[in-house]
């Protein structure tokens, strides 16, 4: 099959989980014998080979305003690609759907992941919001399919729409790294420090983490991973909320985000949006102690092999939880081995991309395609 990935910033990933799938999923494909294209942002790719990893990029521009950005990108994308010679045109992002049918016109399949609820989030201004609620609707309309991430995202579009969707869950696959120049860089210690990695947006919630570690007794540092673009307010506010023993690396990707994500003392997700987290899964899979936002999507990621902190009470209950798993270390190490278990069983990369397969294969009509399905 031919098949083209828009709606993201573009590969190689270094911004979200969203680019992390369009890699990780495209690359596989690619091993499997189809032809994969991923269209990329121009201001924000810098890499100017034709191809990385086996998928064809194509670079486009785009307005660099966080409310533009993503929708202009992904016009000139199904434009674009309308014009190709594509069979399917994977779009993501909820709001995408505005534009997806497009290339529909031009004969192709198109299928949406629409992640979560992206309207909750607070970057949003009020007007914002209502017209995401209203691309939501369009998802259930305009591409050939939905694909949601989690359970309790499926059931949000079919109770509220009575739209069917296909559930994929992200992939955990990872290799752990060893101690090495990038705890020296940051004068880190094996299990010696407590990780988040994410976006840095106010509805990732990262200032949980960094107010309840003020209130902590420990020699352990705060290890927070990630940056944002039009965030800088609420970075700004972040680091000046974190004490002496908080850490902020900026983006990590590759071999960095590996080696922190290998040797962290337990890792906590405070998101309250979205639907599955990459990182979360990803440190679930380095074999990671995992303190959750007790969120419906995280709790469905987590089921018996994390722990949770109530998010309406933020920090203050994070806290609590923090500190009796800093004195309990038999505990951590019993949810490191659960975590590293159920991301093993229930979130794997080459699942997603047979998923993925079976359902481009069915709208195609292709062989066994339904029986498969």
């Amino acid at each position: 099959m031919r098949i083209a990935m828009m709606g993201t910033r573009g590969i190689p990933a270094s911004y979200s989980g969203f680019e992390t799938c369009v890699e990780e999923l495209g690359a596989r494909l690619v091993l499997r014998g189809h032809e994969v294209t991923v269209y990329c942002r121009s201001h924000h790719i810098k890499l100017m080979d034709p191809s990385y990893r086996g998928m064809e990029l194509v670079r486009l521009p785009s307005i660099q305003n966080k409310y533009l950005d993503t929708i202009v990108h992904t016009f000139l994308s199904v434009l674009h690609g309308s014009f190709r010679r594509f069979d399917v045109v994977l779009v993501f992002i909820v709001g995408n759907s505005v534009v997806s049918w497009i290339p529909r016109l031009t004969g192709k399949k198109v299928v949406l992941n629409v992640d979560g609820l992206d309207w909750r989030r607070e970057k949003w201004p009020p007007l914002a919001k209502k017209l995401i609620q209203v691309a939501e609707l369009l998802a259930t309309v305009f591409p050939s399919a939905m694909v949601t991430d989690s359970k309790v995202i499926e059931e949000y579009y079919l109770q509220r729409y009575g739209a069917p969707s296909v559930c994929i869950a992200y992939g955990s696959d990872v290799e752990k790294a060893p101690p090495g120049e990038y705890l020296r860089q940051f004068d880190l210690e094996p299990r010696r420090y407590v990780l988040f990695v994410g976006r840095l947006v106010p509805e990732n919630c990262a200032h949980h983490l960094v107010e309840a570690f003020r209130g902590l007794d420990t020699d352990l540092k705060c290890v927070i991973v990630g940056d944002a673009p039009y965030a800088e307010d609420y970075i700004r506010e972040l680091k000046a909320l974190a004490g002496d023993n908080v850490i902020f690396t900026g983006y990590l990707f590759g071999e960095g985000y590996r080696e922190l994500g290998s040797n962290a003392y337990l890792f906590v997700e405070t998101s309250e949006v979205g639907g599955t987290h990459p990182a979360l899964i990803e440190a679930m899979a380095f074999g990671n102690c995992v303190i959750v936002n007790d969120t419906p999507q995280n709790l469905e990621v987590i089921g018996d092999a994390g722990l949770s902190y109530r998010g309406s009470r933020g920090p203050v209950h994070l806290r609590d939880l923090l500190r009796r798993l800093l004195e309990d270390e038999a505990t951590v190490r019993e949810y490191r081995g659960r975590a590293q278990s159920r991301a093993a069983e229930h979130y794997s990369w080459d699942s997603a991309v047979t998923r993925y397969e079976g359902l481009f294969e069915r709208l195609l009509g292709e062989g066994e395609a339904q029986e498969r399905w």
